[in-house]
């Protein structure tokens, strides 16, 4: 045995893993490089030298360089993008893509609303990824494991039915670089979301850990107490009051699988048409038959949630600048923001 268990407190997120190893007492001389490859499933050497080079793998603490003799009762603390669970043969599709800035290291993306991110059952063709691989001229084969060089990486997700900005890594030094980022909230996201009823106070934060329900595996809940789940943090704006619905900026501090969408049901405001938290029902109005009408044609107008990643912000990994991002709201959300504000105003008109 060359690490101790009991110290070696392991933490994953969807795209990285941050350890912390001490090294045995009986650890014969090793390089730290070759070290961590006995330690890391499916972590190739190069991802490895990249994160020491990038000062994401400490030794008590301190950046060392490659060749670092490992010594024992030395801890080794490491922030690295996760490795995929499984090869993905993807098949590069010429799907048309929304990209606003590409340069070496990143690319980033309007995804549409409708388009999976990432391959996986049931969805291993039309995805941004296949998308992706045709626009970096990847060749038919697996694209998530193997060749470094000319593939997309990426370093975070939105829902398939969520709009919005997207950062993709071209590298692995970019992916690395991002996914520290990420793992240390550094990244700026802030989302735009129309949601039922009105908060009382025009900005606030919602705290709760957020985990999957046990009731349906499939969707995630609130866990209040902090017994279940992980640390989950949304601050919220709002843009417009329409008294039935509102337009809410939210800034996620953390980001958890629909963060957004399971606080704003926490809180009693579903996203409007969100179907899996109940914002595709009534939740705030009259029962009268013309307002039922007209909320349900609204939710045509928006066969989704109605949530849009709106802008982005982090460090260049190669630069050092700091890049930011904005995007307009999507058609659909405008016109039922639009629909919203006529209802409301013919309402006022008949008082």
């Amino acid at each position: 045995m060359n690490e101790t268990s009991a110290n070696n407190p392991e933490v994953k997120d969807d795209f990285y893993l941050h350890r912390t190893i001490i090294v045995d007492p009986g650890q014969t001389p090793l390089r730290i490089d070759k070290f961590l490859m006995d330690r890391l499933e499916k972590v190739s050497r190069n991802r490895i030298q990249n994160g020491i080079k990038q000062g994401h793998i400490l030794v008590n603490d301190k950046k060392v360089k490659s060749n670092h003799i490992v010594k024992p009762l030395e801890e080794v603390t490491l922030v690295l993008p996760e490795p995929p669970k499984e090869d993905h043969q993807v098949q590069p599709e010429d799907i048309p893509l929304d990209i606003i800035y590409e340069d070496e290291d990143i690319l980033i993306v309007n995804k549409s609303p409708g388009m999976v991110v990432h391959p996986g059952v049931g969805n291993y063709t039309g995805t941004l990824v296949n998308a992706l691989a045709h626009h970096m001229g990847v060749q038919d084969g697996p694209v998530m494991d193997g060749n470094p060089t000319n593939r997309p990486f990426l370093v975070h997700r939105i829902d398939k039915d969520t709009s919005g900005l997207l950062v993709v890594a071209k590298t692995e030094m970019a992916m690395s670089e991002l996914a520290k980022q990420f793992f240390d909230h550094s990244i700026e996201r802030k989302y735009q979301a129309i949601i039922w009823g009105s908060f009382d106070e025009e900005t606030g934060t919602i705290k709760g850990n957020i985990g999957r329900s046990q009731k349906d595996r499939r969707a995630m809940k609130v866990f209040p107490d902090g017994d279940e789940g992980k640390e989950a943090i949304t601050h919220y704006k709002v843009l417009k009051d329409l008294y039935y619905v509102s337009l809410v900026e939210c800034q996620l501090e953390t980001g958890r699988t629909h963060q957004i969408r399971v606080h704003m049901k926490y809180k009693g405001h579903p996203i409007f048409s969100d179907a899996k938290y109940g914002g595709d029902q009534i939740c705030k109005g009259t029962v009268f038959t013309k307002y039922k009408a007209f909320v349900f044609n609204t939710f045509k107008e928006i066969p989704r949630q109605a949530l849009h990643a709106k802008s982005l912000g982090f460090i260049h990994p190669r630069t050092g600048e700091r890049m930011h991002f904005e995007t307009e709201l999507p058609e659909d959300m405008s016109k039922v923001i639009e629909r919203w504000t006529k209802y409301l105003e013919n309402r006022k008109d008949n008082l």
